[in-house]
């Protein structure tokens, strides 16, 4: 560490020394081989007695996975982290720094166009149905939209805060600053993980007066508005509201392989087990006659009284 007036600037920081060091007085930490065993630099930075355990007095140099903090080597072996997934700070931070790459890929699908897409599509859905309704039809239309936009507003800001730290977090190039920040990171990466997009309106007297408003007002209205508001149903509350999901005449069940005692009804939309003849398969693809959008939803009902095992491809 340079002192007087002829001070030069900080290279690196060892961390067990507790001091920043020039490159003139940082050669011995280089060329000594038991300091360089046992004294781990870091980028030089201002030190602030942040380098050693509270608890034990002694140098940090473990990173453990499962609290998402930085140990001692007492810590590691003999206190509450001893059973603990512990890793040393240079691989710590380079499987974190996969780890981040990784989870932000997969908001980055999940998120698709953002808000855009997302209003687009349910939008253009729902005027598609409403169009031959009265003007409290659309009102009620733009009701919910306005309500499901907000909460899927709200929701996109946890994505965009998770984004902004794992941004920072890897273009920050010292490890013992990035293990610092990484548990902020990691729970904003968590909450970012849990938004559902498609989950409509969060539980609650607001959704539950909407859904209120929306059935009472479908029993005023004409066949064409009932099917309407189920379209409104799915998108504020879908998992509660499942009778409303869309099917059609046109669908029906192509066989690919039916195995001895499974047998299709006349129109090929029902599927028979003979259950005396013990385990029984087939392999059936959904078919329709009409052109489908890329996002469906298909329900399919299983008699009470048989064991089916249902698997998808």
């Amino acid at each position: 560490m340079c002192l007087g007036e002829d001070r030069k600037p900080a290279q690196k920081t060892c961390m067990k020394c507790e001091i920043s060091m020039c490159v003139q007085h940082l050669q011995a930490h280089l060329t000594t081989p038991v300091l360089l065993q046992t004294h781990p630099l870091t980028e030089a930075m201002a030190v602030t007695g942040t380098t050693k355990c509270s608890q034990h007095g002694k140098l940090l140099e473990y990173f453990c996975l499962d609290d998402l903090t930085c140990v001692c080597v007492s810590c590691a072996i003999e206190d509450q982290h001893r059973l603990h997934n512990m890793k040393t700070f240079s691989t710590a931070h380079k499987e974190l720094i996969e780890k981040l790459s990784c989870e932000k890929q997969e908001l980055l699908v999940k998120t698709g166009d953002g808000l855009e897409k997302w209003d687009k599509t349910e939008r253009e859905k729902l005027t598609h149905s409403g169009v031959q309704l009265v003007k409290a039809v659309t009102n009620l239309r733009d009701l919910a939209l306005a309500c499901v936009q907000s909460s899927v507003s709200a929701r996109l800001v946890s994505i965009k805060t998770s984004n902004s730290s794992m941004q920072a977090a890897q273009s920050e190039k010292d490890t013992f600053r990035f293990l610092q920040m990484y548990r902020q990171v990691h729970e904003d990466v968590e909450k970012a993980k849990a938004v559902d997009l498609r989950r409509g309106l969060e539980p609650g007297s607001n959704r539950d007066t909407l859904v209120q408003e929306m059935r009472q007002s479908g029993k005023e209205m004409l066949e064409q508005a009932g099917h309407f508001i189920g379209s409104l149903l799915m998108l504020v509350d879908p998992e509660n509201n499942q009778k409303f999901a869309a099917t059609g005449s046109d669908l029906c069940f192509d066989p690919q392989t039916l195995g001895a005692g499974i047998s299709l009804s006349k129109d090929k939309r029902k599927v028979f087990y003979g259950s005396w003849l013990g385990q029984c398969s087939a392999t059936l693809l959904l078919h329709s006659t009409n052109s489908v959008s890329n996002l469906q939803r298909w329900m399919v009902s299983f008699s009470q009284n048989l064991d089916w095992t249902i698997g998808l491809c």
